[in-house]
């Protein structure tokens, strides 16, 4: 089994990596639908509608401007996810998202950061590079 090193990890819009990234999420689910009927001993149900939705930290960089100043609240993109890195035959996620929220905090003995988060529109591919 292939383990990875978070520093490994790598998003990009489109072709342009994002800058300074701390961390990252991405979250894929399925809605269900239930198909219980009368007479039935348990409760039965079948995958519906999937989604994904994620959140890039980084720290700030207004200079970024493929990066993170791309990722204005309420724009579309293109986001992709490298967990492992961007080598030849490692997996990435790709789909189109809106990015829904932007949080800059910082602090007098820290660095100023940025929290992004997206939600999917459409649907999320794996693949290898």
């Amino acid at each position: 089994m292939a383990t990875h090193k978070g520093s490994e990890g790598l998003i990009k819009i489109g072709t342009d990596a994002i800058a300074e990234v701390k961390s990252y999420s991405l979250e894929e689910s399925s809605d269900t639908v239930e198909t219980t009927k009368m007479g039935d001993a348990a409760r039965t149900h079948l995958a519906s509608l999937a989604s994904f939705s994620g959140s890039v930290d980084c720290f700030w960089d207004e200079t970024d401007t493929n990066g993170q100043v791309a990722l204005a609240v309420g724009s579309t993109v293109t986001l992709l996810w490298y967990p492992e890195g961007s080598t030849s035959g490692d997996t990435y996620y790709s789909g189109s998202v809106i990015v829904t929220g932007k949080t800059i905090t910082g602090s007098f003995d820290g660095m100023v950061e940025a929290s992004i988060s997206v939600m999917g529109t459409g649907a999320i591919t794996a693949a290898t590079v």
